[in-house]
Formats: C-alpha cells, sequence, structure tokens
C-alpha cells in the first residue's frame, strides 16, 4: 500500500473488491439490497467508492457472498480505515473531498488547462482573485478558506514522495491577467520557478495550434501506483466537475490529452516564453478592449 493512500482511494478499493465478490457469488445488486434491508443505490455507491460503508455493512454483505474467516476480517478492518478521515475533512464545506481525496493519493496527475493556472500552481494572490471573481458570493471567510486549502495541496509537489504532474497550459491562460498586472507577474515567475521541479513538467498550448482535441474543456488525469487502482478523469464544469472511470472515457481522455501535449511546444522553450511574458506581458501592448489585428 502507498503511504499517500487517502480514505478516498481505501473506499474506492474497497468498493471495488465488493463488487467482485458479489459478481463471483453471481448475486445482483437488487438482491444484496433486498438481504441488507436498503436502497439498490446505496449497494452501487459503495461498490464505486462515493459512499463510505460501515464495518457492519461489509460483514453482512461478505455474509450474504459466502465470504468468512480471515478474508472477511481483513476487508473490515479495511472498512473502518476507509472512514478515517484526510487532513482536508475539516475543509469539507469549502472544497470536493472527494477530488482532494484522490489527488492526495496520485502517482501522477495530468491536466489540460484553458482558462487557468492548475490549483497546484497557482500563487496565493493569484488563487484569491480567481476564486473571488470566479464566485463574488462567497462569504469572505470562505473564500479564504478555499485559498488556504489550495496553498496546503501544493505539498504534494515538493514532500519526500512527490507526485508527478504534467500540465499543459492553453496560451489564454498566460495572457489573461487575472488579479491585475502585479498578480499574473508574479504568477508567471511562479511558473517559471516551480518548473524546475524534476517531477513538475509544464507546456504551453499555443494560439497558432489552432482547433485542437482539448477544446471541450478542462480535464485532469489522475493515476495511482497500485495496479488495482485504475486511471480517474476529472473533468471540470460550472458545478465542480464529474468523474469519470470507464474504460472508454479513460481511453478518449488519455488520448486527448496526448494530442494536446503533442500539440503544445516543448517544457523548455515553454518556460522561456511564459519568462519573457513576465517581463513583456502581453496585456501591456494589447490595451485592454483593443481590437487585434
Amino acid at each position: 500500500m502507498s503511504e499517500r493512500r487517502s480514505p478516498t482511494i481505501r473506499r474506492r478499493r474497497l468498493g471495488a473488491e465488493l463488487r467482485r465478490r458479489r459478481e463471483s457469488a453471481g448475486i445482483t445488486i437488487e438482491a444484496v439490497a433486498e438481504q441488507l434491508e436498503c436502497s439498490a443505490s446505496k449497494v452501487s455507491r459503495i461498490e464505486t467508492g462515493h459512499t463510505t460503508a460501515t464495518p457492519r455493512d461489509v460483514r453482512d454483505m461478505l455474509r450474504i457472498y459466502g465470504v468468512v474467516g480471515e478474508e472477511s476480517d481483513e476487508l473490515v478492518q479495511f472498512a473502518r480505515e476507509a472512514r478515517q478521515k484526510g487532513w482536508w475533512y475539516p475543509y469539507n464545506n469549502v472544497l470536493s473531498g472527494a477530488y482532494v481525496g484522490l489527488e492526495d493519493a496520485a502517482r501522477t496527475i495530468r491536466t489540460y488547462e484553458q482558462q487557468v493556472v492548475s490549483g497546484l500552481l497557482q500563487t496565493e494572490e493569484y488563487a484569491d482573485a480567481v476564486i473571488r471573481q470566479g464566485r463574488s458570493d462567497l462569504p469572505v471567510e470562505e473564500a479564504r478558506q478555499k485559498v488556504r486549502v489550495r496553498m496546503g495541496r501544493q505539498s504534494l509537489l515538493t514532500q519526500d514522495d512527490p507526485v508527478n504532474l504534467w500540465v499543459v497550459l492553453d496560451e489564454a491562460v498566460v495572457s489573461r491577467p487575472v488579479g491585475g498586472d502585479a498578480v499574473m507577474r508574479g504568477q508567471l515567475q511562479r511558473l517559471v520557478e516551480v518548473a524546475q521541479l524534476p517531477n513538475v513538467t509544464i507546456q504551453l498550448l499555443p494560439f497558432t495550434a489552432g482547433a485542437h482535441s482539448g477544446m471541450d474543456g478542462t480535464f485532469t488525469i489522475l493515476s495511482f501506483p497500485e495496479p488495482g487502482d485504475p486511471d480517474v478523469v476529472y473533468a471540470e464544469n460550472a458545478m465542480g466537475g464529474l468523474f469519470l472511470e470507464k474504460g472508454e472515457e479513460l481511453k478518449k481522455y488519455n488520448l486527448i490529452f496526448e494530442n494536446v501535449r503533442a500539440a503544445a511546444i516543448g517544457p523548455e522553450e515553454s518556460i522561456a516564453h511564459i519568462a519573457t511574458l513576465a517581463e513583456e506581458p502581453l496585456w501591456k501592448w494589447r490595451p485592454r478592449g483593443s481590437p487585434r489585428t
């Protein structure tokens, strides 16, 4: 087991194990729900890792599948571990614990961003500007909490067992002065600095690339160290995002990422261009509201 395995991953793994044993026993979800006197949707959500199963739930389900003894005891114990709280639990009111839990356990994160710098690479000032502009309805303290959590997540890049991060940024991301001139310059300088880490790769997808396969929107692919933990795609939208885990979905998004990566300029050239923009930003020579020529 990975030392960075989060409760979210434990819950996901436990659900997969329970599903495998149910299918081996030839029992339907509906039959399990009937014996447990619960809804079929609860059983389904346990199997997909979207609901935390109690040790009693797990023991009862395994009894239905004919799994007893040491094997049952191990999975019941796993259920207890899956109910532990991650470091982000106190902030559940301001973030998606499911995503942060998966991110916390990932070995590799690949992401394509259309509009803003990836959260793991944002400066505090830039993050504050993004959150306040994107959610102007948020109370001040809740916005501050979101910023603090985002900054805390960035330890994944520098801890003893760091995540490998590969980011493709659309050129629009580095062309728009989010938070104003000083904040955006600081953000561009931050990108140049963090790109020096051996586990971080940053590429720019230039406007000159024209139409490309990533135009449907921002997404992140999370990969995990254990073979039993398949990739997860998180596709963002205005309401938060969708988790995609089916084989066809993973294949599609892996192909999209490879296409946008191939269309982007190389990492060294990308960082050199970002460093130039930090000194001579586009928004300085293209006044606001002026037409493109």
